[in-house]
């Protein structure tokens, strides 16, 4: 682990954080090595991403906030709303080859996705300066200020962006490399 620039920390949306997380995870902290989540297999049965991030948090003891909410979840699983662009991406064609974009949230999930936006600004506002100072001044915070801000605090080892998808589906993948 000493030679990696970073790591993505693969966590299953059913299992949620298993004693090998834990221990890919110790090594992390060990070697200093900044990291991504991705909860992957939101297509299965009795998937809970919600669980697994607040896991991530007690378990692994993480500053961790999702960058994404799911649209569906099990059989239902369609796509992703990015929190910073604020933006819905639904992956179609075989094997979820075809991203479709839009800047049209699902309704059924837009205060959803107000709730976890706000928390990814409340999280990130905890370590970034930046941040913080557009939180406490009740303002809205630019795409490009949270994207330069959880990529600075990311590379610190003080925050850790949750991306969600389904791998075997791929769908999500794309977003997150």
């Amino acid at each position: 682990l000493r030679v990696l620039d970073g790591a993505v920390l693969v966590l299953c949306s059913v299992g949620g954080v298993q004693s090998q997380s834990i221990t890919v995870d110790r090594q992390m902290k060990r070697y200093g090595v900044p990291r991504l989540a991705f909860i992957n297999k939101l297509d299965r049965s009795g998937a809970n991403p919600w669980k697994v991030v607040g896991q991530v948090r007690d378990k692994l003891r993480l500053n961790a906030a999702p960058v994404q909410v799911p649209i569906g979840l099990e059989d239902r699983h369609e796509g992703v709303v990015d929190l910073v662009t604020m933006r819905s991406y639904r992956f179609e064609g075989d094997k979820g080859v075809d991203v479709v974009e839009s800047d049209e949230i699902p309704v059924d999930l837009l205060s959803e996705v107000e709730h976890h936006r706000q928390n990814l600004v409340e999280a990130l506002a905890e370590v970034d300066d930046e941040v913080a100072e557009v939180f406490l001044e009740d303002e809205v915070p630019s795409s490009d200020l949270l994207r330069e801000a959880i990529r600075r605090q990311t590379i610190d080892l003080k925050f850790v962006p949750v991306f969600m998808g389904s791998a075997y589906k791929n769908k999500g993948v794309q977003r997150l490399l």
